[in-house]
């Protein structure tokens, strides 16, 4: 496991096959719903929506640009297009026609990038999907989310397509924990609070939930309560539950699989230097990109652990001394 395992967090499918699994579900409920992959549905896990629905999958091959323009074509004769590829596929190849026949108008369309964040380890710097939130969140009108685990994944897909409008998800490659009983709690656009805690906010998306959780219970055992908020939607952003943790804590750490430039750090800045200004520190990859290596140790490597949030936390409130027993 990634993450997780120190606090007891079961092991749970990776995002994507959730995502997979979910879309079949609502294929049987809606028939307006159709699929458009280029060429990788059996890593972004499409292929169990082609099986059980092969007149409403689309395979448009290595195309990015085409997959776009197809699914915005489909959108404007009132099918409801889910499309799908690795992030760094979808968001930096096809970036304009994304712009062009999906956000310019407001096509009700859903991409989903698969792949996200360094976590997908040997595939490599290529395949690495780090720069989306930013592409996403820049497109006016899109709805962008990122989901934590497997039951979050599936509710969020539901809602997501019941939204009337353009929207992005990222899902990843490896199995994470399960930070959600099956019924998450969880709503399209709020943040939704894991643990409370009153020393600082522990804000995060993605993989790096279950890490926050993980570093909240390592400051725990030093006499530091910790607050952990999910934040799986990065757009439109629950400015409201962010400024009050922000407001009832004083410190806020903000924790992401992505560059350091444009991300959920990026967005969570802008809107506490609006309402609620706090001293900040940020866990992301920074400015680089990373190497191919193993999941794990590439985690390790670029500072997206437990441990480095930890840091982060200690770098706004000092260490405590403990009193001897």
């Amino acid at each position: 496991m990634l993450v997780g395992e120190s606090i007891g967090l079961k092991e749970g499918k990776a995002t994507r096959v959730a995502f997979g699994e979910t879309l079949v579900e609502l294929g049987h409920e809606d028939p307006a719903l159709v699929v458009v992959d280029g060429d990788l549905n059996n890593s972004t896990r499409t292929d169990l929506f082609k099986k059980a629905h092969p007149d409403r999958f689309f395979n448009v091959g290595i195309a990015e640009s085409n997959l776009v323009g197809v699914a915005g074509g489909l959108a404007s004769c009132g099918k409801k297009p889910w499309i799908a590829s690795f992030a760094a596929f979808l968001l930096c190849n096809a970036f304009d026609q994304v712009r062009m026949s999906i956000a310019f108008p407001q096509m009700n369309v859903k991409l989903v990038g698969s792949h996200g964040g360094i976590s997908i380890g040997e595939d490599g710097p290529s395949q690495m999907g780090i720069e989306d939130f930013a592409l996403a969140s820049a497109l006016p009108g899109f709805t962008v989310v990122v989901p934590a685990d497997e039951p979050s994944t599936r509710a969020l897909v539901r809602q997501l397509h019941a939204h009337n409008g353009p929207g992005y998800m990222r899902t990843g490659r490896p199995n994470v924990p399960i930070v959600y009983a099956n019924d998450a709690p969880v709503r399209l656009g709020k943040a939704h609070e894991l643990r409370n805690g009153d020393d600082v906010t522990l804000v995060a998306c993605g993989l790096m939930v279950a890490a926050a959780l993980e570093a909240a219970a390592l400051l725990e055992r030093e006499g530091l309560s910790a607050r952990v908020l999910d934040v799986h939607t990065l757009k439109p952003l629950d400015e409201e539950t962010i400024e009050r943790a922000a407001r009832e804590t004083g410190r806020v750490v903000v924790a992401e699989e992505h560059l350091c430039y444009g991300g959920l750090g990026s967005i969570v800045a802008a809107a506490l230097a609006r309402r609620w200004p706090v001293p900040m520190r940020f866990v992301n990859l920074k400015d680089t990109y990373a190497e191919s290596g193993k999941p794990r140790d590439v985690l390790v490597k670029y500072g997206l652990t437990a441990e480095d949030i930890v840091a982060a936390a200690h770098q706004l409130i000092p260490k405590p001394i403990l009193s001897p027993a």
